[in-house]
This record gives C-alpha cells, sequence and structure tokens, in this order.
C-alpha cells in the first residue's frame, strides 16, 4: 500500500501541533515556577530587620546554592527578575500561592493548581479611574489622569506568554499599559520580537488618544476589543518597518509598493480582524476609471475597509475622492448583510478643521496621519496628559 502525501500531512501535523503544546506547557510551568520562587523571595525577605541588605544576602546565597545544584539560569539577576516578577503580579491571586501550590514536599501539578486560582484582584484603566491608591510602580506621566484600582468585578488573568515575554513586560513601569501589552500578545499570538515594535511603537498611547476615559478604562482591563469603526482608528500609523527614508524623496506609487512587500506587518499595524484583498481595484463610471490604492476586509467589523494614500498635506479633494469610493462600494460591492464601507485618507499631514468642515459628523471617512519612524513615547505621553486635562474641563 503507498503512503499518501495527505495522510503523511495529517500524521506531520498532529506531531508538530503536539510538540507546541507541549513546548506551550514547558513554557508555562517555568513561569509559574518562577512566580512561586519569587513569591518566597519576598516572603524570606522580610524576616529580616534591614530589609533591603537582607535581602540582598538572600538572593546571593540563593543563586549560588541554585547555580550548583542545577546550573544555569538562577543568577542572581534572575532571581530578582522572579521577584520583581510577583510583585508586580501578586494581585492577580486571591490567596497566597502556598495555600494553592501547597507546601513543599507535596506533590502537586503547577499548572493545574494555578489555572485553578480563586478570585482576585486585576488592574483597571489607570487613565480612566478617578480614586487614587498606591501601587508599586513607578509613576509615568499618564499618571496625571488617573491612578490604578482593583477591579472588583474582573476574574484575574491566567499567565499566558512565555517567561521571555513577561521579563520584557516586567520593563513597563505603568500597570495599566503592561496589563495591556500582556493582553494584546496574548490574543493576537505576538512573538516577543512583535511585542517590542508595538511597544516602541507606542500602540497603547496611540489607541489611548482615541478613546474617552471609559474606553481607556476598557482598553487596560480587555486590550482592544474590536466593536465599532472608531476601535480600528489610531493616529499616527507608523510605518517604520518600510525602510522609506525621510529625506529621500518618494512617490505614492512608491509607498504602495513598499507596504505590499511588507503587507504582514502593515496589516499588523491596522490591527484586528484585517484581510489584504486587492491594490489598485478598479471600477468605471461613464467610461472614466477609478483606483482604489489599497482595499481590505475587516472579518469583526464584517465590512470592506479602503485606503488611499496620499503625500503631503490632505486636501478636501482627497476626502471627496474617498466619499466617491465608500459610495461605490456600498452600493455595487458589499452584500446586504454586510456593514458600510469603511475610508480612510493616509496622509503625513492632515488639517482636523478641514476634516470636520468637509465631512459630516456621522461620516464612515476617516482621515489619518501616517509617519516613517518611531514615534516619541514621551511626546504621545504629554499629549494624552493634555488630552486628560481637557477632559476634565469639558466635564466641569
Amino acid at each position: 500500500m503507498k503512503l499518501t502525501k495527505a495522510f503523511f500531512e495529517e500524521i506531520k501535523a498532529l506531531i508538530q501541533s503536539a510538540r507546541a503544546t507541549v513546548s506551550r506547557g514547558v513554557d508555562l510551568v517555568q513561569v509559574h515556577t518562577n512566580f512561586e520562587i519569587g513569591r518566597r523571595i519576598v516572603m524570606q525577605e522580610q524576616k529580616g530587620k534591614d530589609r533591603a541588605a537582607y535581602g540582598e544576602v538572600v538572593i546571593k546565597a540563593l543563586a549560588e546554592r541554585l547555580t550548583a545544584e542545577f546550573g544555569k539560569g538562577f543568577s542572581p539577576t534572575n532571581l530578582k527578575l522572579m521577584r520583581l516578577f510577583f510583585l508586580q503580579n501578586q494581585s492577580r491571586i486571591g490567596q497566597s500561592a502556598t495555600d494553592q501550590l501547597g507546601s513543599p514536599g507535596k506533590s502537586q501539578s503547577v499548572i493545574g493548581k494555578f489555572n485553578d486560582l480563586g478570585k482576585g484582584q486585576s488592574v483597571i484603566g489607570q487613565l480612566a479611574a478617578g480614586k487614587k491608591t498606591q501601587t508599586l510602580s513607578a509613576k509615568s506621566p499618564a499618571d496625571e489622569i488617573g491612578q490604578s484600582l482593583p477591579d472588583q468585578s474582573a476574574p484575574p488573568r491566567p499567565f499566558c506568554l512565555s517567561w521571555t515575554h513577561y521579563v520584557f513586560l516586567l520593563g513597563i513601569k505603568t500597570p495599566d499599559e503592561r496589563g495591556f501589552y500582556e493582553i494584546e500578545a496574548s490574543t493576537q499570538g505576538w512573538t516577543v520580537r512583535e511585542l517590542k515594535r508595538q511597544f516602541d511603537s507606542s500602540l497603547y498611547e496611540r489607541l489611548a488618544l482615541s478613546r474617552d476615559k471609559k474606553g481607556i478604562y476598557k482598553l487596560a482591563r480587555e486590550g482592544r476589543i474590536v466593536a465599532q469603526p472608531a476601535d480600528i482608528l489610531k493616529e499616527p500609523l507608523v510605518l517604520e518597518f518600510l525602510g522609506l527614508e525621510e529625506r529621500h524623496r518618494y512617490s505614492e506609487s512608491d509607498l504602495e509598493t513598499a507596504i505590499i512587500n511588507r503587507i504582514e506587518n502593515f496589516l499588523l499595524e491596522l490591527g484586528k480582524g484585517f484581510l489584504f484583498e486587492s491594490r489598485q481595484r478598479r471600477f468605471t463610471f461613464d467610461s472614466e476609471h477609478f483606483f482604489v490604492d489599497l482595499v481590505f476586509y475587516n472579518r469583526l467589523l464584517r465590512c470592506y475597509v479602503l485606503v488611499d494614500l496620499k503625500l503631503g498635506r490632505l486636501t478636501h479633494q482627497n476626502l471627496g475622492q474617498m466619499q466617491m469610493y465608500v459610495n461605490y462600494f456600498d452600493r455595487e460591492v458589499k452584500t446586504a448583510d454586510e456593514n458600510p464601507t469603511i475610508g480612510i485618507v493616509l496622509c503625513r499631514q492632515k488639517n482636523k478643521a478641514l476634516v470636520e468642515i468637509t465631512l459630516p459628523k456621522d461620516a464612515n471617512i476617516h482621515a489619518r496621519e501616517y509617519q516613517l519612524y518611531l514615534p516619541s513615547k514621551e511626546e504621545l505621553q504629554r499629549k494624552l496628559v493634555e488630552w486628560g486635562n481637557q477632559q476634565e474641563a469639558n466635564d466641569e
């Protein structure tokens, strides 16, 4: 009997899936074990009168003994990371890890016990909260808008990422921003490299600037939920991965080609639910041809998303042209059970007043700026503080 290719591929996929599951399980065991090591270091430190000095002695002695017993991976630096990991995440469990895992010597499943953790508290929208509480993290400029509060209703999030992911997340000082990136990395399956790029591009701040306080609250607690057209928009779009330099001249065709060549990166930058359909999509009116630069479909919003690329300053003609494209798709392309088409004019510089006077308030047309370099996180955080002050003034 001849071995068919389809049969072989089935078995191959099964083995690959099993190995991936085992690898993920091993990662989670490491994460939970490191959390528990960190907790026990903190408990031991609390026994010393001079906690700072005593803590250093504890970590150094523990590192030497563990390295002698198990080899690499237990340096003082790594043990300090485990300690910080516990301190940043201790609110995610409702009772002590000793109660959950059992005392040393008892045979218990680490993953099983952590997955069964009882009720706990998680951090909610720092920017949305009105009350102030102390946090373990240093303040950022965004702290001026509000402080983190425990969420009494939301269940604790399980650990879902690798230890390498969490080591990177440890460097994010604001709890809500850290929680946002953890949720997004988990739900979107980001690699550590993709997680770092999204952080470097200030994704959290860019999304927060387009939301009200309630929206920021949900962003920090639930991640990016796509339920309406505004949820897919951020500004600016950061296209540093295209490799187009600011000082060199390039055309709209060059920009479009660069995007197509890096379409996976562009889809990641656009966000959740985007599928690429076509470039230079042609349609005809009275023998005159028109072309939409890029056509996408968002499966979460169940609608077409049209993108027109413009260099330089936005004009009202650009907006009018996009309105025509959207009208055509709504009347000739979309089906009755799909939602209205969204149009995005992607430009280097927009005039907010021009957009507001040109388009009706309920228009499905949006102008968004793009830039070819990673934004300054400090600048975006300053804008976020300014936005928060404006919101407070409006509320009064």
